[in-house]
């Protein structure tokens, strides 16, 4: 009876603590500390502070003062051989998240064996620890004694070491341990649907699901929260609406998470409708309410409807988090408009809003798209360099607006900052490597490729591929294609056009004919690439064929670049009428300036004037502002003698004002490369240039006279 009253007391003295000190009160503090010592030493002078219900109470109080050495002093002392006051240290240390601690007296506690031993109470306390520090082989040490001490068929031991082991990512460990599992709860069930979520298996997780309920057990706010979200990842509107059913149908109350997430399933299912209709029905909308909303239209790149609910969000009182920010900035740059995004930033700037890797990015994004570079740069030169993602947004960026130089030279400017490449800044810089056809470039960076492990990367490998091909490098682009492990339909695409592009027809289509043998069906682009190894080899029946074929045995509509290389290819082979004839009868194609720009080529190409006034006439009236056209008719009315013509159409390109580009070229020496434009003075060698440039010419129009520098070199 003593020992019931003694620890009542002190658990009262206990919750008046936790109440004074929420109400900083501190006067009351001190006084039940003391009167707590006083218990303490009342239960010494009766001999009664090795019981074990008044240790546990001693110790639950201590703990409630953070007076964790006197409980562990407490621990100690007491010569009982009863585990629970331990247990009670452990679970109270795992309630305030004191993991370190908690597996430090688990560790002295194993030391007292044999006088004492863990039970069911001890393993949940401290798999907890273990999980909230992501301890995984003090977990494996501790699920090896639950197995020993019998505890591993205990349903809430078993269930805290599936917590443990999916908390440490071993979600393999997870899956094992909770099939075989004699006894479920609903805790295993959610923390197995969440393990395969997190590793990638949404279906399995619904799979789980459907088991749990089959089973009896009534999910709750997190089964129902992880079920929408597989459904989201899925983009399955039919089984999204089935988890629905099941929740509506059981009764259970909606909380701000699940509304959430079912908002969140719906957008990214692509019913913004239904999504936006679910979001008003939440009565107290939290952020991650708004941010789910927020996120749907984002996606869909309507940014007006965005800022609207962005509006909406701020006006009642609910702060933007990073999250929020990075959606209103992503629905700028999808839609690309550069007033919202500005107000975005400005928004950003005015309320001193600290700015994380993901916004900058988003940012720099934006301006990319907008066609603002110096303002991404701008961004990039005043965010932290450590993240890749900042370096994949600038190099993305620079090679989406053509600066590939840029590219190349940030690229390499990653290794000041100590930043690794990634995936995708080398597939970005590749792609840059590929524009300019810089093979030194690119063979510097397939070292880099290998010294980073990538070479199991498919996207890099297929990036890798596309430069050597579009460097010319046939023989290595073949070998990087040959060990790549899965060949999908892109890197079959990527050799073909290799080989067509650089005059290997017929090896292009024998590896046409090796695709379809393993049974890798064909997309629009493969038959492209096919169409254009037809074109460059002047292998008219075959590409009728392949066109023939594309749209009867593959259902493939023809597209604009379809028609453009199969009239390109009539064309070239003198077949003006019937490349004429598909163009007077697809009326799809007729305002199409690069279809029509091959066409007029071909009629220059075999002197039809006839039919090149005709093109001419309609490329005119596309693009007025296009002098090309009207200086090749030009050029055809002198190839047929008729100078009047030909003086007509000149004196009307400079009345227009119309000039032409000027032209760009470039050389790689020695892992740098030099651009020039015509009547370029900027290089540093410009006036060595031009001197050896005059040499050349000397030397090209047969002058034996030639100055000693040349034989020098």
């Amino acid at each position: 009876m003593v020992v019931r009253r003694l620890s009542d007391l002190l658990k009262s003295l206990s919750s008046t603590t936790t109440a004074s000190a929420s109400a900083a009160v501190a006067a009351d503090a001190g006084d039940s500390l003391a009167s707590g010592r006083i218990v303490h030493a009342k239960s010494i002078t009766l001999g009664l502070h090795a019981d074990p219900i008044l240790c546990r109470a001693l110790v639950g109080f201590y703990l409630s003062f953070d007076l964790a050495h006197l409980a562990i002093r407490l621990l100690d002392s007491a010569p009982s051989d009863d585990v629970s006051p331990w247990n009670a240290f452990l679970s109270a240390c795992s309630k305030r998240h004191l993991h370190a601690q908690a597996l430090r007296l688990l560790r002295k506690l194993l030391l007292l064996s044999p006088r004492l031993k863990p039970d069911a109470f001890t393993y949940p306390s401290a798999l907890k620890a273990c999980a909230g520090l992501g301890a995984a082989l003090d977990g494996e040490f501790l699920h090896a004694g639950a197995i020993k001490h019998g505890f591993s068929a205990d349903v809430v031991v078993s269930s805290s070491l599936v917590y443990m082991y999916a908390k440490c990512h071993r979600f393999a460990s997870a899956i094992q341990m909770f099939d075989e599992m004699p006894q479920r709860d609903a805790a295993c069930w959610n923390t197995i649907m969440s393990c395969y979520y997190q590793s990638g298996q949404p279906s399995k997780a619904l799979e789980v699901f459907d088991q749990m309920t089959h089973c009896g057990f009534q999910p709750d706010s997190v089964t129902y929260t992880t079920a929408f979200s597989a459904c989201a990842r899925l983009a399955d509107l039919d089984r999204g609406k089935r988890v629905y059913e099941v929740l509506i149908t059981s009764g259970f109350e909606l909380d701000d998470f699940i509304s959430s997430s079912i908002v969140d399933m719906y957008a990214k299912c692509g019913n913004l409708a239904t999504a936006r209709e679910v979001f008003e029905q939440i009565q107290s909308k939290s952020v991650v309410s708004w941010n789910s909303i927020i996120t749907g239209y984002s996606s869909a790149g309507d940014s007006c409807r965005v800022l609207d609910l962005f509006a909406r969000m701020i006006a009642q009182g609910i702060r933007p988090t990073s999250s929020t920010i990075s959606c209103l900035v992503m629905a700028c740059s999808k839609s690309s408009n550069f007033g919202q995004g500005r107000f975005i930033h400005g928004y950003i700037v005015r309320n001193c809003i600290t700015v994380d890797v993901y916004v900058a990015s988003s940012l720099v994004d934006l301006y990319f798209k907008c066609g603002m570079t110096q303002c991404a740069e701008y961004i990039f030169a005043n965010m932290p360099k450590s993240d890749v993602v900042s370096w994949n947004v600038m190099l993305s960026g620079y090679v989406m607006t053509g600066s590939y130089f840029k590219a190349i030279e940030l690229f390499h400017g990653m290794s000041f900052f100590e930043t690794v490449p990634d995936a995708i800044a080398f597939t970005s810089v590749l792609s840059a490597c590929a524009q300019l056809a810089a093979l030194d470039q690119g063979r510097e960076i397939h070292k880099q490729i290998r010294e980073n492990s990538l070479e199991s990367n498919e996207t890099v490998m297929c990036a890798l591929l596309d430069m050597y091909a579009k460097c010319g490098a046939i023989g290595e682009a073949r070998a990087v294609f040959d060990k790549l492990a899965s060949k999908d339909v892109l890197s079959w695409t990527s050799m073909i056009m290799a080989y067509g592009s650089h005059g290997q027809a017929t090896e292009a289509l024998k590896l046409f004919h090796e695709m379809q043998n393993v049974k890798v069906k064909p997309d629009h682009v493969t038959f492209l690439s096919l169409l254009s190894a037809c074109n460059h080899g002047g292998l008219v029946i075959e590409g009728c064929y392949y066109f023939n074929q594309m749209m009867n045995e593959y259902g493939i509509k023809p597209r604009v670049e379809h028609y453009s290389c199969l009239i390109d290819l009539l064309g070239r082979s003198g077949q003006i009428d019937e490349a004429l004839s598909i163009l007077k009868n697809t009326p799809d194609i007729r305002a199409d300036a690069g279809l029509l720009g091959s066409l007029l080529s071909a009629c220059s190409l075999h002197k039809n004037l006839k039919v090149g006034e005709e093109i001419a006439s309609l490329l005119v009236k596309l693009d007025p502002d296009d002098h090309s056209a009207s200086i090749t008719l030009a050029n055809m009315y002198a190839s047929a003698g008729r100078w009047d013509e030909m003086r007509q159409v000149r004196t009307r390109v400079k009345k227009r004002g119309l000039k032409k580009n000027p032209g760009c070229s470039w050389i790689e020496s020695e892992n740098t490369i030099h651009q020039f434009f015509v009547k370029d003075d900027l290089h540093q060698h410009t006036n060595l240039i031009y001197e050896w440039l005059g040499y050349l010419s000397l030397h090209m129009v047969g002058n034996s006279e030639m100055p000693m520098a040349l034989h020098r070199s």
